[in-house]
Order: structure tokens, then C-alpha cells, then sequence
């Protein structure tokens, strides 16, 4: 039997405080909501993977949702979304969310211009409602850089148990990057609010990005028989906030893009 490497022992760890904090949600009837975004490959996958593989499936869901039917294109935009909403004593993941309407679905033509910017002025009320119901939300935004996404759309496309991950949306990722990045910083900025914030995890290194995201839950509740807070510290080169994240996405652009004044770039193709 190999010997356990200083990352799967610390993952380990920290599955197991996940799994205590479960049995405290149930106990307890929380609403938990855990939301997970991030550009094409930047690794939700797998680390909700590791965030669930040891739960009770009976208190835990991952939602991923397909493409909207034509049916709910005619109702209001979060109605499919609320439908998963977690009940009492619950932990729902949400493997991308509502907020495609942020990214995906404007910079490549899948909503209209007015229907972007009317979910950007809507979703921090949506959110508020959720909270006063006592629905506990995380918001992670996993981020990577353009050569990890490249990389990584490579690997995929060579491994035959991975290629089924690339899609049409994928192959465009690249291309459009700056109107992802523009996109995302509007996000950040409309929809970053003091009771619902965003957690950016750096996730060019995806063992990392695990451990750190594991971490910002379980710093952030109480249950019981909760290991010594010094278990949960962050590193802050991998868990930044929203201004710093927007502060980047700023600094990557060229000169000439105004990311504040120019949120027409995002639906130039």
C-alpha cells in the first residue's frame, strides 16, 4: 500500500470535518446552497467531486442542469434553478447555476443584451430572498488563467475518458476570452454583496484549489465536534476576494478595453 502524500492526507482531514458538518446540518435542518462557477476546465468537477465523495448521498445533491427546455424559456429565468433549492437539513451543490446568464449565455449569444443586464440588476435580490428563507450560501468562483485553460482543453482532448468534456461552448472559450473576462468582471461587480460575497479560488493548481475551497465552508460554520480552527487556514495566494479578482481581470486586458464603460465588448463575436 502506497504511502498517503501530504495533500491526501490533508484532503482526508478535511472530508472528514465535511462529513461532520453534514451530520450537524441534518441534525440541525440547515439550508445549505453551495454554488460553483468558473470558466470552461477551471475544475468544478473535480472538486466537488472531492467536497462529496464521502457524504451521505441521502442529505447532499449535485445539480448540473442541462440546456433550458422550450418550455422553461417561456417561464421566469430562476424558476428551474429554484426547484433545487436544498430543503431542511440539506446540502445542495449547484455544478454552474443561474449564473450562466452572467457568462456563458451573453458572450455567446444564448441571451440578449437587455436579458444580461436585467439578471445582473435582479440576482442580489433573488439572493436576499433566499437568505431571509435561511438558505447559508457560498459563492466560489473558480479562476484560471488563459494557458492553464489551453493546457487543460489539451489534455482533454488527448484522453479518451476526458473527451467527452469539450464541447462547441469549450472550443470558444479561447477565442473569447477577453469578453469571458469583461463578463466576469461585470458579474463580480453587480452581484458581489456583504451578505452573499464571492469566494475566487485560484485553481491553476487544482490540488490546491480542493483544499482551500474545502476550507472557506468549514471556516465559515460552526458544529459540533469541529477540529481546531488552525485545520481551516487559508492560504491567500489561492482564496481572494471579488475586488482583487476584478483588479486582475483588469490588469490582463489590453490598454484599449475599458472594462468599467465597455460591457458592449462581451456581445462582439
Amino acid at each position: 500500500m502506497s504511502k498517503k502524500s501530504s495533500y491526501e492526507k490533508e484532503l482526508e482531514a478535511l472530508q472528514i470535518e465535511l462529513l461532520k458538518f453534514q451530520y450537524y446540518v441534518k441534525e440541525k435542518g440547515l439550508k445549505v446552497l453551495i454554488i460553483m462557477e468558473g470558466r470552461d476546465a477551471a475544475g468544478k468537477g473535480g472538486t466537488i467531486k472531492r467536497m462529496t465523495e464521502h457524504l451521505n448521498p441521502r442529505g447532499c445533491r449535485v445539480v448540473a442542469l442541462s440546456k433550458p427546455s422550450d418550455v422553461e424559456t417561456t417561464q421566469w429565468y430562476f424558476q428551474r434553478y429554484a426547484a433545487h433549492l436544498p430543503s431542511g437539513g440539506e446540502i445542495t451543490i449547484f455544478d454552474r447555476s443561474w449564473y450562466n446568464r452572467a457568462m456563458v449565455e451573453p458572450v455567446m449569444g444564448f441571451c440578449t443584451k437587455e436579458q444580461h443586464i436585467h439578471f445582473l440588476q435582479e440576482v442580489p435580490s433573488f439572493e436576499m430572498l433566499l437568505s431571509r428563507s435561511d438558505i447559508i450560501i457560498f459563492k466560489f468562483f473558480l479562476s484560471i488563467n488563459k494557458e492553464t485553460q489551453a493546457r487543460r482543453f489539451s489534455e482533454r482532448r488527448e484522453n479518451p475518458l476526458k473527451s467527452y468534456k469539450i464541447s462547441p461552448v469549450d472550443q470558444k472559450a479561447q477565442e473569447l476570452w477577453d469578453q469571458y473576462s469583461i463578463a466576469q468582471y461585470h458579474m463580480l461587480l453587480q452581484t458581489d454583496t456583504n451578505i452573499n460575497p464571492w469566494i475566487i479560488i485560484d485553481s491553476n493548481d487544482k490540488k490546491k484549489a480542493r483544499i482551500n475551497t474545502i476550507k472557506s465552508i468549514l471556516s465559515k460554520v460552526d458544529y459540533k465536534d469541529k477540529a481546531d480552527k488552525s485545520k481551516f487556514k487559508i492560504d491567500k495566494n489561492i482564496v481572494k476576494t471579488a475586488k482583487e479578482e476584478m483588479q486582475s481581470l483588469n490588469s490582463s486586458l489590453d490598454q484599449n478595453v475599458n472594462i468599467d464603460n465597455n460591457i458592449d465588448y462581451i456581445y462582439k463575436k
